[in-house]
């Protein structure tokens, strides 16, 4: 058994946002069907009871990520769903104005709402469950496996795609606060990576992409079995020693 097999065959405690459809729900499916622990949140009351009641082991939490009121409420009932937290997965997304908008042609309304369901909702979400993630670390001991945060981004971060103003800034962001997060949170045994997924039949692509050919997107349960495999593997990679990071550290302090 290799190092990386050792941690996949343990069972995870997964938290999801935005579980009910497209490569969220993938996700619950793939990490459910392996034995996985996994709490979902979603918006809608009724999705989320259709998809507890489809998925055996599944845990769902109503809740919107974008809320600031919604955050505390929904890490304590993860906490109380799971026993604890070693994966978290920021997947609830907003397009901003849909049909999609010039920026002239955007309300800040809908900026605001991409801005609050990809950006703060995942800063706050992951502010409120450090805690728990630092705790599994601590429990996985000195050899043990890292504790992980994935934000789901887009090639719209990059690529100024005329119409995706809000959307691509937005998960812009996401980004590189993945990047910073990643660099502050390494030294307690915490990744975080940002994942593009790439396009997806999904419904939010096709909300964003009406007239686009499904044949053409790839498969959510294809993607959701990538990020599953590149998750075990950030769990078993070991971080650099306290003393490489100092070193980093007094390298930049010096550039």
């Amino acid at each position: 058994m290799t190092h990386s097999d050792s941690f996949s065959r343990a069972p995870l405690r997964v938290a999801v946002s935005g579980g009910t459809s497209g490569l969220g729900l993938a996700l619950v499916e793939a990490f459910a069907a392996r034995g996985d622990h996994v709490a979902f949140v979603a918006r809608d009351a009724a999705r989320v009871r259709r998809v507890m009641g489809e998925i055996a082991g599944s845990h769902g939490i109503v809740g919107d990520v974008a809320k600031k009121d919604d955050v505390h409420a929904v890490a304590l009932q993860i906490g109380g769903a799971l026993g604890g937290l070693d994966v978290l997965i920021h997947n609830a997304s907003s397009l901003g104005p849909v049909p999609l908008a010039l920026l002239a042609d955007t309300d800040c309304e809908d900026f605001e709402t991409a801005l609050a369901t990809n950006v703060l909702g995942p800063f706050r979400l992951t502010k409120a469950l450090l805690g728990l993630l630092a705790a599994s670390v601590r429990e996985s001991g000195r050899d043990g496996a890292r504790a992980i945060v994935v934000n789901v981004t887009s090639d719209a971060a990059v690529t100024p795609y005329a119409g995706w103003g809000a959307y691509g800034a937005s998960k812009a962001a996401l980004a590189h606060m993945s990047r910073i997060w990643h660099e502050e949170l390494a030294p307690h045994g915490v990744a975080v990576i940002a994942v593009d997924p790439g396009d997806m039949d999904t419904p939010l692509h096709a909300a964003a992409v009406p007239d686009a050919d499904p044949a053409t997107l790839k498969r959510p349960r294809d993607v959701a079995r990538e990020i599953v495999e590149r998750i075990d593997r950030e769990r078993a990679a070991r971080l650099p020693s306290r003393a490489g990071m100092l070193a980093r550290d007094g390298e930049r302090s010096m550039a």
